[in-house]
């Protein structure tokens, strides 16, 4: 044994353990109790399938090793599947937050905009009931109507439903009532649908262009405005399949071989507290998720299309002023068609006919301030009690973005994340799954399918299909949101964001693939985000983890030397009887 394990103990304290450790009876090193608690502790099978004393003659085909062992074939059935359990719990755990935080903000979101569009609707409500009453009857089912399209806009992107055709649906059906109550209030129609009058004015609205270009800027302001807003809603949704794609994705049989021999097969040989290598983790974990560390690069596209997307829609308030302008693009609307009126009324009558009239008593309208080009937010005496709600989505926005930015590297750091709390941290000796060694001596390989050519703990053929499905698909989506919407997503360091692997498929120092016998404290990818996901998001403790133990200070260095004294020498008396 290297002097190096025993910097803190004097030759008589190492003399005494020795010889403690030494005199363990024969009958308690040639007993598999340990391994039978573990097997009791952890809920794997029945305790009848685990021998009392190992044997030395067991037909294993995983825990293979020259020695007595306290594993059988249905011992090594049993940790597989334990194992598979046990690593899809966890990679659910770590998964959770990042799927709630997609969930929960794509209902934030949602929620926001159903209250902008109840704001707005009432908004415009209010503009006819205290200054256009004569109007006021007949336009709120077309009011009601437009907003419930525009709301299907966005909440269902699947929907066919088009921003500018129902804003102009709004102007066709207002033009009628406008025109013979405003402008004509001695016709002898009302404008409402059914008459010959109202119907030739309502198809020829966009030829007479009554409203002036009004009409045609706010299609333009709400179109452009809740385009961004609808795909953000479906670049949750894409995000949320995919969340739900990687949790139920298929660990492969050379995966569980290995999960199996870095977990379990120290038990075979009476070695329940051993710990694995964190190096030797890292690779098995690299190794067994492979396929889900091609997402890296799609993955990383899809965060900063979502951070462009929530800034195109809550930046400036663009979205919000878009809806509560609504009321004053309205309002001009009307004010633009009475302004004309006269000259208006000489080409109805030109396409549609004579207007037939009778004697009306005069009808008294107010006079409603004018509203400026751009949509902004004044104040009048007609506004509607509640608060405007501006703002909310720039708060919303800003607490998503705090959040999102720390799982940017989230499918790069989930390897490490899964070996976090299972190596060895401050010992002097650790699992290699060949056997007990001071440090890990196989070079540890990067992320990614084409990495694991060179990966000696698990075999790795191909990506998974499904996962493969997954990246291709996100990929699709990214594309189109890049050639619908230039400039959403695009960065321009894209080319120095590897996923995890060089063109040769093999992992340099600065990716956290150091050589042959680095120290597993060293062993971290250089992202800082990476970091972040692993200090800074919120999970729940994976299987087997225990906060209280992370919370703990770590046994003094003697505790670890008496350990792995112990450890040794009872794996010795087993060989040697």
């Amino acid at each position: 044994m290297s002097r190096a394990l025993l910097p803190s103990l004097t030759p008589c304290w190492t003399a005494l353990l020795l010889a403690l450790a030494l005199s363990v009876p024969a009958s308690g090193a040639h007993s598999c109790r340990e391994v039978k608690t573990a097997f009791q502790l952890r809920q794997i099978g029945p305790l009848k399938w685990v021998p009392e004393t190992p044997g030395t003659d067991v037909d294993l085909l995983v825990c293979k090793h020259d020695g007595p062992s306290c594993c059988t074939r249905r011992m090594e059935e049993s940790y597989r599947v334990a194992v598979v359990k046990e690593t899809l719990q966890n990679i659910r755990s770590y998964s959770y937050d990042l799927k709630s935080l997609l969930s929960a903000h794509a209902a934030a979101f949602h929620d926001t905009y159903q209250s902008l569009f109840i704001f707005s609707q009432d908004h415009l409500s209010s503009l006819f009931e205290s200054i256009y009453a004569p109007l006021s009857g007949d336009i709120s089912l077309h009011i009601s109507v437009l907003f419930s399209d525009l709301s299907l806009f966005i909440r269902d992107p699947s929907s066919n439903v088009s921003v500018e055709a129902a804003v102009h649906r709004f102007y066709d059906n207002l033009f009628p009532l406008v025109y013979t109550r405003l402008i004509y209030p001695g016709a002898a129609v009302d404008g409402t649908e059914g008459d010959e009058l109202s119907d030739c004015l309502r198809m020829t609205r966009q030829d007479l262009n009554p409203f002036g270009r009004h009409a045609l800027a706010m299609s333009e302001e709400l179109g452009e405005s809740l385009r961004d807003a609808r795909a953000l809603s479906r670049a949750f949704a894409v995000g949320e399949e995919l969340m739900n794609g990687t949790e139920t994705a298929p660990l492969s049989r050379e995966c569980t071989r290995a999960l199996v021999r870095m977990q379990y097969c120290p038990h075979c040989r009476g070695l329940t507290l051993i710990r694995p290598c964190g190096a030797f983790c890292l690779n098995v974990m690299r190794g067994c998720l492979a396929s889900l560390s091609e997402l890296d690069m799609p993955w990383r596209q899809y965060v900063a299309i979502l951070e462009d997307l929530t800034k195109a829609v809550a930046g400036e308030h663009s979205l919000e002023l878009a809806l509560l302008g609504i009321r004053g693009r309205v309002n001009e609307a009307i004010l633009n068609a009475r302004l004309h009126g006269p000259s208006l009324a000489a080409t109805v009558d030109k396409v549609c006919g004579q207007t037939e009239t009778h004697s009306v008593e005069p009808t008294t309208i107010k006079t409603a301030p004018t509203v400026p080009d751009s949509p902004t937010l004044s104040t009048n005496q007609s506004s509607p009690p509640s608060s405007e709600p501006l703002g909310r989505l720039s708060h919303l926005r800003s607490e998503f973005m705090n959040y999102i930015g720390r799982y940017r590297a989230f499918f790069a750091a989930l390897p490490e994340m899964l070996c976090e709390g299972e190596v060895v941290r401050d010992e002097f000796s650790c699992w290699s799954g060949d056997g007990v060694v001071e440090s890990y001596a196989g070079r540890i390989v990067g992320n990614g399918v084409h990495a694991q050519r060179q990966n000696t703990e698990v075999r790795v053929r191909g990506a998974e299909p499904t996962l493969l499905e997954m990246k291709y698909r996100l990929e699709n989506f990214s594309q189109e949101i890049q050639e619908t919407m230039p400039g959403i997503g695009f960065r321009e360091t894209w080319e120095d964001l590897g996923s995890g692997e060089d063109a040769s498929g093999e992992c340099d120092d600065e990716d956290g693939c150091q050589g042959s016998g680095e120290s597993t404290s060293k062993i971290s990818l250089t992202d800082s985000t990476v970091t972040e996901v692993m200090k800074s998001a919120p999970h729940k403790p994976p299987v087997g983890r225990s906060n209280k133990g992370r919370s703990e200070a770590p046994p003094t260095r003697p505790t670890f030397t008496i350990l792995t004294i112990l450890t040794l020498s009872l794996g010795l008396q087993w060989t040697l009887n």
